[in-house]
């Protein structure tokens, strides 16, 4: 202890002056805390306070970030744990923005007999977990980072089980988190033995790699690959989405679905800007890596999608897609489009939480989420499924939707990489996801096929909650508006 006397006054110094860079994620503690209290003594005399009291917090913590972002901080923080730059902002931005879709969510479709005070109090904790993933340059961090998203994905899953499926989901979602998060660690634990630091993007941890046995080192790489590809749900490490995707309430699943990627995403284009701008073997295979992880993504995800008789499911597997997708953008980061890569995130969860709005306002009308209750319910609720056809529209890729312009530019700048460096890995990547592309038209259509081309002799007269309706609507004219004029969201980043 008295070794460490001399230092502690320049550490409590470097804590204090981080403090200030890091008033967002201090907001969301503090709102974290008082969103308990709330559950405890207010939500008995109003219901909806501990919700008033998250959607504030969020909002003011939004408002710290729009200071950060106008101001472009670029500093190291905590020791050099954290990098807060404007990638990172505008990331933590975004998750932000869709967090609050999802308290909107949350609000208007829960059961009655569940508090939302704890429900809200952990998603704060798995979004501070989100903002310092996007932030975390120190493998330490990051693990803890990993866990605080991945136990409170765990209690949000479980939450409102009231089914032994939502049940054994929660479970196998448990279960398959903890196996991935050990190996994981063992990965981190070989990469600090081998460098000894913490920190991905010094340069003696990249020295450290250069010099590790290669075999020792590839291994280390497929381990930490394990934990990422549990958040990512990328192929082989997917198998769980389906049954949680399903059985988890759709207001749970609508998160897992879209936050979560955002902030691994970020942290995964952060982690091949460091160690693919060194040329060496290590480089180079994890190159190889993501790129056949892409493409066995995009080719299970979209042809299992096919055989899907489930909105919730089919979802699952497209989002599984759609990781393959996110896989391309992550090297697109690598010039430096931190743009390009933002956008197509903010738009993916755009287009998905519009989706889910859409499949839980049917699936709380007709006690299911089967596709081929749809049947002939277009022509009953004309806007509903209007707007539901248009979302499809932008996860295919097709004009005039963002989701076009999203596709178009990730494949071009993957396109751009391929004629600097021409590699048969690259070439075949861009083939496999317009291909991929392609088929995802098969199965988005069933959904539109069924509502407007098929008939039923049923009546329904259910009226979908306006809110989410709204919102869900709301989400549909941007990706209109943003397939229109890119510009307007380009720009912010």
């Amino acid at each position: 202890m008295l070794a460490f006397g001399p230092y502690i006054s320049s550490f409590i110094d470097q804590v204090i002056a981080s403090i200030p860079y890091f008033k967002p994620e201090l907001t969301l503690v503090i709102t974290f805390i008082a969103a308990i209290i709330a559950s405890l003594f207010l939500d008995r005399r109003w219901k909806k306070s501990s919700f008033v009291i998250t959607f504030a917090g969020m909002a003011l913590s939004g408002c710290y970030l729009l200071g950060q972002g106008l101001s472009k901080v670029d500093m190291v923080a905590f020791f050099d744990m954290i990098h807060i730059d404007p990638f990172a902002t505008s990331a933590r931005m975004v998750i932000l923005f869709s967090t609050l879709l999802i308290c909107l969510f949350v609000q208007r479709r829960h059961q009655e007999d569940r508090p939302l005070g704890d429900f809200y109090a952990v998603l704060l904790t798995a979004t501070l977990g989100l903002n310092l993933l996007t932030m975390s340059s120190n493998w330490l961090m990051i693990f803890i980072a990993v866990e605080t998203v991945s136990i409170s994905s765990y209690v949000m899953v479980g939450y409102f089980s009231s089914s032994k499926t939502q049940s054994e989901a929660a479970l196998k979602y448990v279960l398959f988190g903890s196996i991935c998060a050990a190996v994981m660690l063992y990965g981190l634990s070989l990469l600090y033995g081998f460098t000894g630091n913490l920190n991905f993007d010094a340069s003696s941890h990249i020295a450290g790699l250069m010099e590790a046995p290669r075999v020792l080192i590839s291994l280390a790489l497929l381990f930490l690959l394990t934990g990422i590809g549990f958040k990512l749900s990328f192929f082989p490490f997917h198998v769980w989405s389906p049954d949680v995707y399903q059985g988890a309430p759709t207001v749970v699943t609508t998160y897992l679905a879209t936050v979560p990627k955002i902030a691994v995403v970020v942290l995964l284009s952060k982690l091949l800007a460091a160690w693919l701008s060194v040329s060496f073997y290590f480089s180079d295979f994890l190159l190889y890596v993501v790129i056949i992880i892409a493409i066995a993504t995009m080719l299970v995800g979209n042809l299992a999608a096919l055989r899907q008789q489930d909105a919730k499911r089919m979802m699952a597997y497209s989002s599984i897609g759609h990781t393959g997708i996110l896989l391309m953008a992550v090297l697109v980061y690598q010039n430096n489009e931190a743009n390009v890569l933002l956008f197509y995130l903010s738009i993916y969860a755009l287009m998905n939480i519009a989706v889910f709005i859409f499949i839980d306002s049917l699936e709380n009308a007709l006690g299911t989420t089967s596709i081929d209750s749809y049947r002939g319910l277009g022509k009953q609720f004309p806007l509903l499924f209007t707007a539901f056809s248009v979302v499809l529209v932008a996860l295919v890729g097709l004009p005039p939707t963002a989701g076009f312009v999203g596709k178009l530019l990730v494949f071009s700048k993957v396109f751009e990489q391929y004629q600097q460096f021409p590699t048969f890995g690259l070439l075949t990547l861009l083939i496999v996801g317009a291909l991929t592309s392609v088929i995802s038209l098969f199965y988005y259509f069933k959904i539109p096929l069924n509502a407007f081309l098929k008939e039923t002799a049923e009546q329904h007269t259910f009226r979908p909650s306006r809110l989410l309706l709204g919102i869900g609507l709301l989400c549909t004219v941007a990706v209109l508006l943003l397939g229109i004029f890119p510009d307007i969201l380009l720009s912010l980043f």
